[in-house]
């Protein structure tokens, strides 16, 4: 037993052994949502292959990615709320077994070719990664303090974006045709994207079973990680909750639905920038993935790169410069992503966007700009608040709740998008964007001054006693 003592500076005084174990567990977990990553940002670069096979034009496409969403946020709801009660490793565990099954089904069943075939298993595999987010935060939240999290969630950023580097390398490969003894996978054979990702979820579910705790007592370390969010004050030792206290609590939270708004700002911009990238390449730069062009490749291994330097850059200055606090930082980054997605839109409708060298460069440019910004917000307002809100007993409902938004958010800004481009063409694109960065600005003002009033509140009353 290692028991962690108290510390009157801002850095814990933790005990031998702390850091290494909860490295591990950070480690572990964060592979193991990489992997996630891997099964779902594998369609964007199947996408390409089903149009030029099945003819399906922007909207269809979105509307098959806007299933997924519903599925997800939804998923975040219902699971959120079942992760506070099994646990978050059991949660994850869950996730990846449906995220292997749909993909391998979506690989292997989707020669039926129809819309809603497609619409269908996609849904499903919204639904299963579901699972993750509710379960990495819930055990997150009972390894970091409060002034951690923030931190954590931008390097936690890190290792979950290494997914999208992942299959972003590795899809270009499978698209490009190999032969691997007797197995042939031929050029362009977009079925192979959903195959062979669930391998490497597979590998890191039986890692997940094996190593990660869900709270430094069950490794033998109580004391290190205390509780002070809004609601998780209680048993330390302690990370379930039932159903009802769970629901009440987080629902009757007076700043959940202001960051739940914010957020599906977040999840608008976020999904249609990545999801319809690759077909911005393909049909605006006139790039094709199985060429492996230069500035395809470099660009979308580039782009998770600077989302983790947003999430990590706004993590730590919301807990270093603001003790804690979100809403101004995140109020700042969304007002940002405005400015970057309105001269992005300037610039595609001044017509220097297109497949010369300079307008794929500033087509490249405002991509990675754009990733930037709004994954900074992604990481702060999607995992360190409700870290803040339900600490490590509600944690996993405060994450379903908030997470949710960001993919109602995507659900209603992709079909939109499709419809737009299919009518006015990829100079459509950003405009719609800008209107969601707003949106997310105000939510987080309104946020701020909630905050204001109940601090005011709080000290009032103190005073009163």
């Amino acid at each position: 037993m290692n028991t962690c003592e108290p510390s009157a500076g801002a850095r814990p005084n933790y005990a031998p052994g702390f850091r290494a174990r909860r490295g591990l567990n950070w480690f572990v977990l964060g592979a193991m949502y990489a992997s996630y990553y891997m099964c779902r940002y594998n369609f964007r670069f199947a996408a390409p292959g089903m149009v030029k096979e099945f003819g399906f034009d922007h909207t269809q496409i979105t509307g098959i990615l806007s299933a997924w969403s519903v599925a997800y946020g939804t998923g975040q709801l219902v699971n959120g709320l079942i992760t506070d009660r099994i646990g978050g490793r059991a949660a994850m565990l869950i996730g990846a077994a449906g995220t292997i099954a749909i993909n391998l089904i979506f690989g292997f069943a989707s020669f039926a070719g129809t819309f809603s075939t497609f619409a269908m298993i996609w849904l499903l595999n919204g639904y299963f990664q579901a699972f993750g987010a509710p379960g990495m935060i819930k055990i997150n939240a009972a390894w970091f303090n409060r002034r951690e999290r923030g931190t954590f969630a931008g390097i936690f950023g890190f290792m979950i974006q290494m997914g999208q580097v992942a299959i972003n390398n590795l899809a270009p490969f499978i698209l490009a045709g190999f032969t691997l003894g007797a197995l042939v996978v031929e050029k362009d054979d977009w079925r192979w994207v959903f195959r062979i990702p669930p391998i490497f979820t597979a590998i890191m579910a039986v890692l997940v079973a094996l190593v990660p705790r869900e709270t430094p007592e069950q490794a033998g370390y109580p004391g290190c990680v205390r509780d002070d969010s809004d609601l998780g004050a209680g048993d330390t030792a302690s990370t379930r909750v039932g159903l009802k206290e769970s629901f009440v609590a987080v629902f009757r939270h007076p700043l959940v639905w202001f960051y739940a708004v914010a957020y599906a700002c977040t999840g608008a911009v976020r999904h249609s920038s990545d999801q319809l990238s690759v077909l911005f390449f393909v049909q605006h730069l006139k790039l094709e993935p199985s060429a492996k062009p230069p500035a395809l490749i470099i660009t979308m291994n580039i782009v998770p790169l600077v989302a983790v330097a947003g999430s990590l850059v706004s993590g730590v200055v919301s807990d270093k410069l603001f003790g804690g606090r979100r809403a101004p930082v995140a109020m700042g980054l969304y007002f940002l992503l405005s400015l970057v997605l309105g001269a992005a839109a300037l610039v595609m409708w001044g017509g220097l966007v297109g497949p010369t060298p300079a307008g794929i460069f500033i087509g490249c440019l405002f991509l990675i700009l754009v990733s930037f910004s709004v994954n900074a917000t992604h990481s702060i307002v999607g995992a360190a608040a409700p870290m803040d809100i339900g600490g490590r007993r509600m944690a996993g409902f405060a994450s379903g709740v908030i997470d949710s938004f960001q993919y109602y958010g995507a659900a209603l800004a992709l079909p939109l998008t499709g419809w737009l481009l299919d009518r006015f063409g990829w100079g459509a694109w950003y405009p719609v964007m800008v209107f969601f960065g707003l949106f997310g600005g105000i939510a987080m003002l309104i946020v701020m001054r909630k905050q204001r009033r109940l601090s005011s509140g709080a000290e009032s009353q103190s005073g009163l006693k």
